[in-house]
């Protein structure tokens, strides 16, 4: 029921968002919602611990809100509050929340997978044992970035665990179309890392495939590659006109629904009964109407914040052990 409910609250906050951009223009900036890919983010969580780190790119409103960062605090920076998670300063592709170990929201294609493998230096450094888990989507696996730093992992069995989140478009390039690899799995044979594709579409085969890869880790034994196979229903970003594909395609995938799938399953297992069901997309529902109300009550930034968080006191006593 957990995985049910957590991809029902994404999904219903990213639908909630689009509506306040679009049809109210009370969200403004850039904005790439996770709808479809909500199965990722589920089996992700079942599979680490509250401790473990994750890091992903843009596309990063779901793991956050899977990572137990405030829908509230997410919901106000989309409409850039002060109340925000990034103090209303990061927007859709910056979320950020320490307390909770989720470290962005990078904006730069392919910039979070050398970050994350800095991470997971640091936890091999402070031996802990936490993973790292450094998500990415399929365009950013053709970037110089991806191949030094799955060199160092291997070289330093680093416990992170990438995961190539291929939703089958780099904005509106097919995989086909940029590479002759177009199994990004392989990718990771080159280095002699684990590696494997994984079907997104159900949460049961990520949390499988994430739970074997971070017991690798955590027993020292270094990073996997995973490719998760998986489909984005709305387009890359909200301007998207998504000319490069299809509605029969769309509309194909949407038959495989993470969310359908696996509400039909509960169902037939008779693991819930509808009405359990439809009391959890209620709380859902009062939970992402609560977060509109809570950021279009919030304040915006007072104006002398526009240079905090980003530049150091240049007289800022740097400590070094």
């Amino acid at each position: 029921m957990y995985w049910y409910e957590l991809m029902q609250l994404i999904r219903q906050f990213e639908l909630t968002a689009e509506e306040k951009y679009k049809m109210e223009g009370k969200i403004r900036g850039f904005f790439h919602a996770y709808v479809g890919q909500e199965a990722i983010a589920a089996g992700c969580m079942t599979a680490t611990k509250p401790e473990d780190k994750f890091i992903t790119a843009y596309r990063d409103h779901g793991l956050a809100i899977a990572k137990g960062m405030s829908v509230d605090g997410c919901m106000a920076e989309l409409y850039g509050k002060a109340t925000g998670c990034a103090k209303g300063k990061g927007g859709s592709m910056h979320f950020f929340g320490k307390k909770e170990n989720f470290y962005g929201g990078h904006g730069i294609v392919g910039a979070q997978i050398g970050t994350g493998t800095g991470l997971a230096f640091a936890e091999n450094y402070n031996d802990t044992d936490n993973v790292v888990l450094c998500f990415f989507g399929d365009g950013a696996a053709r970037q110089g970035i991806l191949h030094e730093s799955f060199n160092l992992a291997m070289l330093w069995k680093l416990p992170v665990i990438y995961i190539c989140e291929n939703n089958n478009y780099a904005m509106g390039t097919s995989v086909e179309r940029t590479s002759n690899v177009t199994d990004i799995y392989k990718l990771g044979y080159a280095y002699d890392m684990p590696s494997k594709v994984v079907d997104g579409m159900n949460p049961e085969s990520v949390h499988d495939a994430v739970a074997e890869a971070v017991k690798h880790a955590r027993e020292k034994g270094g990073p996997t590659l995973l490719e998760i196979k998986t489909y984005r229903y709305k387009g890359h970003s909200i301007s998207d006109p998504q000319k490069y594909r299809t509605k029969d395609e769309v509309e194909e995938y949407k038959s495989k629904d993470p969310i359908v799938v696996l509400r039909n399953k509960i169902l037939e297992s008779n693991f819930a009964t509808e009405e359990i069901l439809k009391e959890i997309d209620a709380r859902c529902e009062e939970v992402v109407i609560g977060s509109v109300k809570f950021a279009e009550e919030s304040p915006f930034p007072d104006d002398d914040e526009v240079l905090k968080d980003v530049y150091i006191d240049q007289n800022y006593p740097f400590i070094v052990d």
